[in-house]
């Protein structure tokens, strides 16, 4: 399956892992497991080129787990069928944001009018809470 738009994993490198959901279903939650935990090594995939690989340990290294998984959880639906279609979105998400190559911040300077404005405003201020407070005791 193609996540994040850019790579395509295959099937036998998720695991699926289904348990019993809380919430509202009635009789269907104390039956069926329809809550889904979905896991996957990118550290140990063979499809991801490894340019890809360094970003997404910079990205999402800390969504990592000890073992090296990256783990999406899904129980917002009711049926199995839908919270797999709902982990995998969120997998495919996370991927897809974590390959976005940012673009560097170039360093502007700011325009005199919108330094001028600054200052003004910073004086309107200034005056607006020197009127505020109470005048000085005067010596009589």
């Amino acid at each position: 399956m193609l996540l994040g738009g850019k790579i395509y994993v295959p099937d036998a490198e998720l695991e699926w892992h289904f348990v019993q959901s809380g919430g509202p279903g009635g009789q269907n939650v104390n039956k069926v497991s329809t809550a889904v935990r979905l896991s996957w090594k990118p550290l140990e995939s063979p499809s991801i080129p490894e340019e890809f690989r360094e970003r997404l340990l910079a990205r999402l290294g800390s969504r990592l787990n000890a073992a090296g998984e990256l783990v999406v959880h899904a129980r917002e639906e009711r049926s199995q069928y839908l919270n797999r279609r709902v982990a995998l979105a969120k997998l495919d998400t996370l991927i897809g944001e974590a390959l976005v190559v940012r673009r560097m911040r170039r360093a502007t300077k700011p325009t005199k009018a919108s330094v001028r404005r600054r200052l003004e405003s910073k004086i309107r201020r200034s005056e607006l809470k020197n009127a505020r407070r109470t005048p000085p005791e005067r010596e009589a």
